[in-house]
């Protein structure tokens, strides 16, 4: 007969990254980063700081790329995007319901880099030269040759460590182009099937 330890026992101090049980940081994202993820670039409209004043500056469109973006459910179609808490994206998808995904193709890796920049320039500036039209039922950029475009309205927001994800319900999904295949992440970097 095996003599197999308490779990207890199993438990080992506290390692370097802090984490009083479990992977450190390091470890936890070299392992992730072996995960293919699709790329998408999230946008939703501000609405304009005081939509009573015909003087005010018009709302602004705000872009985010993300690879942790999936299908949820098909009856109702619902899909999930994880946003890192306190993001700029994440806050405003905590006061704006609606807002919309661009499904990027291989050729389109620049818009995927440049919505993914830290210390980046103002999103007005990041719209300004990526061909989009707006969605009829959300207002928010859908980028052109984007593989598929879905809007959505947020049905629900679950605090996951640090990050928020968002559930939403799909009110339009298009495939606008079939050229080329998908843009992926794999080991940290944007990469090409095949």
């Amino acid at each position: 007969m095996l003599n197999i330890p308490p779990a207890q026992a199993l438990i080992t101090a506290e390692p370097a990254s802090g984490h009083p049980v479990g992977v450190s940081n390091d470890e936890f994202r070299a392992a992730m980063s072996r995960l293919a993820a699709g790329v998408v670039l999230v946008t939703a409209r501000e609405p304009s700081l005081d939509p009573d004043d015909p003087s005010a500056p018009a709302g602004e469109d705000v872009g985010m790329t993300a690879t942790a973006f999936m299908s949820v459910s098909l009856d109702p179609p619902l899909v999930l995007v994880s946003l890192r808490t306190g993001a700029r994206m994440d806050d405003l998808l905590d006061e704006q319901p609606l807002w919309a995904v661009s499904v990027l193709s291989e050729s389109q890796r620049h818009i995927a880099g440049r919505f993914a920049m830290k210390g980046r320039i103002s999103d007005r500036l990041l719209f300004e030269d990526i061909p989009y039209v707006r969605g009829k039922a959300t207002g928010a950029p859908l980028v052109g040759g984007a593989l598929a475009t879905l809007e959505c309205r947020t049905e629900q927001r679950v605090t996951a460590g640090d990050h928020t994800l968002v559930i939403g319900r799909v009110l339009t999904a298009e495939v606008p182009s079939a050229d080329g295949g998908p843009l992926t992440y794999f080991r940290g970097r944007y990469r090409q099937l095949g």
